[in-house]
């Protein structure tokens, strides 16, 4: 492509911009084949009790994403973003079948490594295309587009398998619906999707005329990204916690609705209602982090989850766990778009993908860590100890990002200059 024929811009790219939110609802639809109902197959269909063996599926989803996606940014570079999607819808084809049929647990962890690789490649290939398509000045925007299409369809698809579920069993229908995801979302991949790597090149020319790219090799990157610089870093660790609290939902709020007395059908209604919220609120939390900043989104948005995790440990009936989840849905809303539009205003464009890469590499390893955490908490002090333990480091994180992180976009810069005595 001859990139003096390219433009930067929402607006600019509309068609491959839509095409893309498109395809990572798909992404996300996947997920949510399992969100309400694979601890209750854990249960029934094999009989297992301890809540850190039933939460092993989240421990190797979490791992295999984390670790895919830091070569997904690699990668993405080095061949090509749209070679690296299709690959990742390859990777998903066995995935709702080993689901279905899987004889024993075992097979159903083994479904959870070729997701967590799925996933890795493809959700974090179409969060670095909209980077690229956009430029700088709407990347909260188009972060929280991203993301509403993949979390909503989170939720959308678990409401779906939970009702699925309810009518007709927990194996195989409520998985026929995997088959539709991996099918259309490879296909649009495959045929309709379009390389984005000629943008980095036009961003470069148009918006660094004069900069010398940093030349960072892949250990400087990741240690700007996890440990030296201010705001990568602490973007890394609010990313890790976020996703450690949404492994313990994930895991185990489900249990406990069981525990207190919630049907199938209304599990299905509230595991769906936080990634529902989530999504939804996401187009209006990344357009704000546009004109606001992105700091004190952050920073009140772990703080807002710690408060619906608090609430849904106090609950006892339906319309408090509603509460809870819709509380935690917001705050992850605050945060999620956020943390991607500050990697993409800290790092230079010839090594964003990267950084990307290893962000969502400690983001995703929360799956895991949170997973294990509230399992191992669960199972020797009770399941309501593990989650006002997992509160409370989610609050943690927000400190940490308040007292760290400083304002990454122009429009919070000079809102925070101006009310600076």
């Amino acid at each position: 492509m001859n990139t003096a024929q390219i433009r930067l811009g929402l607006r600019e790219n509309l068609g491959q911009f839509s095409l893309l939110v498109l395809v990572n609802a798909f992404v996300g639809a996947m997920v949510g084949l399992e969100r309400s109902i694979l601890p209750a197959i854990a249960e029934q269909e094999f009989h297992i009790a301890a809540r850190t063996s039933i939460l092993s599926f989240i421990v190797v989803f979490g791992i295999t994403k984390a670790l895919t996606n830091y070569f997904a940014g690699r990668f993405s570079d080095r061949f090509g973003r749209k070679r690296v999607l299709v690959a990742g819808w390859l990777v998903a084809i066995p995935v709702p079948f080993i689901l279905m049929w899987a004889p024993n647990w075992n097979w159903v962890v083994g479904a959870n490594v070729l997701l967590g690789v799925s996933q890795g490649l493809t959700w974090s290939t179409t969060v670095i295309m909209k980077i690229d398509l956009v430029g700088p000045k709407q990347r909260g925007l188009a972060m929280g587009l991203n993301e509403f299409a993949g979390y909503f369809a989170v939720a959308a698809s678990a409401l779906a398998t939970g009702w699925t579920a309810a009518h007709f069993g927990l194996r195989p229908e409520p998985f026929y619906l995997g088959v539709v995801y991996v099918a259309a979302g490879l296909l649009l991949s495959a045929l309709a999707v379009r390389e984005t790597r000629d943008h980095v090149v036009h961003e470069l020319r148009e918006q660094h005329p004069q900069a010398v790219a940093d030349k960072l090799s892949q250990a400087e990157i990741f240690r700007r990204t996890s440990l030296t610089d201010r705001n990568l870093s602490s973007v890394s660790q609010a990313g890790l916690v976020n996703n450690l609290n949404d492994g313990m939902a994930w895991g185990l709020f489900p249990l406990v609705f069981a525990a207190a007395g919630m049907t199938l059908a209304q599990i299905g209604v509230l595991a769906a209602i936080y990634p529902a919220i989530w999504g939804a609120s996401q187009i209006l939390t990344g357009a704000l982090s546009d004109k606001i900043g992105r700091k004190w989104l952050i920073v009140w948005g772990m703080w807002l989850q710690a408060g619906g995790i608090a609430v849904t440990a106090v609950a006892a009936d339906f319309r408090v766990f509603g509460l809870g989840a819709a509380l935690l849905g917001i705050g992850t809303a605050m945060v999620y778009p956020t943390l991607l539009a500050t990697i993409g205003d800290v790092a230079h464009p010839s090594w964003r993908a990267s950084a990307v890469g290893v962000y969502r590499l400690w983001r995703d390893l929360g799956y895991a860590v949170g997973a294990l955490l509230a399992g191992i908490t669960a199972d020797m002090f009770g399941v309501p100890t593990a989650i006002w333990l997992v509160a409370a480091l989610t609050l943690l994180s927000g400190v940490v990002a308040a007292a760290r992180m400083s304002e990454t976009h122009a429009t919070g810069k000079a809102r925070a200059q101006r009310a600076a005595p």
